[in-house]
């Protein structure tokens, strides 16, 4: 089963992350790539309308996920593995320092 992820950078939808038996993929919405004010959410994943795919999590997303006494913290209050980076993910990064957040989708990437 594929887990899915909305991108939002400043509140703005701009891409979605899947996480799938081979790895992952990020792509941005054609909608904000057409939008003038569009921004890549990171230097290493520049503005394409080709998606992106990575055997292991983008380092930019997995950068994201707390570390230290936060990471203790959601891996026991979610039981969550700290090996399972896409769970951390999307459990912990709705609401991020800095312009990305990052919000489950269970629709599996219908926007």
């Amino acid at each position: 089963m594929n887990r899915c992820a909305r991108i939002f950078f400043d509140d703005i939808f701009c891409g979605m992350l899947v996480e799938t038996e081979d790895g992952y993929s990020f792509s941005y919405d054609r909608d904000y790539l057409h939008n003038q004010n569009a921004v890549a959410v990171s230097l290493t994943l520049p503005l394409r309308e080709e998606a992106f795919f990575s055997p292991v999590l983008f380092a930019f997303f997995d950068g994201l996920i707390p570390e230290g006494w936060l990471l203790e913290i959601a891996n026991n209050s979610w039981k969550i593995d700290s090996r399972d980076r896409m769970g951390l993910l999307l459990a912990c990064c709705r609401d991020c320092i800095g312009m990305v957040s990052v919000v489950p989708d269970d629709g599996g990437g219908i926007k």
